[in-house]
């Protein structure tokens, strides 16, 4: 029997918004994420990013988008995150003084300029996290592929990671596609929700049409959910059908 990892699909995203990824695990959000950045190859079908096909890997292309997997490391274990950013400057091309000023206030943005120069094995997971994503934003890119980055996290460090989003979006206007399993991320940070099932798109629009186009389908005076319920309901659903 084949599995299709990820359906065919017409998908068309904008530059500065940022996309809710939703779905049950194994729905196909990571295989979606990796075919965008050009971590894999499709068995069939075309997609362009920013004027390029990704799996080809240009340099050109590679140099205007990031990729952070929520439970795997870019930055080095062993060094300070800020040894880790001068590679980065390196490894892009960036102007070494132009970068140094740009990780400091990015970090004084996530409140972890004091752990800059720790060894990367030392600090917490929240920190980590903190300094992952500054490493995926030295170079100004303008997509940026977010899995999972609040998984772990407690609630503090969540909040500090949203809230760093949020502003960043309205200031650089990157476009962000976003997968979480906390619905506090897409119901704060997403412009657009997109529901995966079974590899498949099943929902494409705002979060209030999700949540009406349900609230829809429940009994009249029953009692209304929030976003999370609705969600994990939906979840539940797909898990049933599987």
């Amino acid at each position: 029997m084949i599995r299709h990892a990820l359906k065919p699909c017409n998908l068309e995203i904008e530059a500065g918004q940022i996309i809710g990824l939703v779905g049950s695990n194994g729905a196909g959000k990571t295989t979606l994420l990796k075919l965008l950045s050009g971590l894999i190859h499709p068995s069939s079908g075309a997609a362009e990013v920013l004027g390029f096909t990704p799996w080809k890997r240009e340099p050109a292309f590679l140099k205007q988008i990031s990729l952070l997997l929520g439970q795997k490391a870019q930055l080095w274990w062993d060094l300070p995150a800020a040894d880790s950013f001068r590679l980065l400057t390196e490894i892009y091309e960036l102007e070494p003084e132009e970068s140094r000023r740009r990780w400091r206030q990015l970090a004084q943005r996530l409140r972890c300029e004091e752990q800059l120069n720790i060894q990367l094995r030392r600090l917490s997971l929240g920190e980590r996290m903190k300094m992952e994503i500054i490493g995926s934003l030295l170079h100004h890119p303008k997509i940026l592929f977010l899995d999972e980055p609040t998984i772990g996290l407690d609630v503090v460090a969540q909040e500090t990671i949203r809230e760093f989003l949020g502003e960043y979006v309205r200031e650089f206007r990157p476009t962000i596609i976003l997968t979480s399993h906390y619905m506090d991320d897409i119901s704060q940070l997403a412009d657009r929700l997109l529901l995966i099932s079974r590899g498949e798109i099943v929902f494409d629009g705002a979060v209030e049409e999700f949540v009406e186009s349900r609230a829809g389908l429940r009994a009249q005076g029953e009692e209304d959910l929030d976003f999370e319920e609705i969600i994990r309901e939906f979840l539940e659903e797909e898990s049933r059908r599987r």
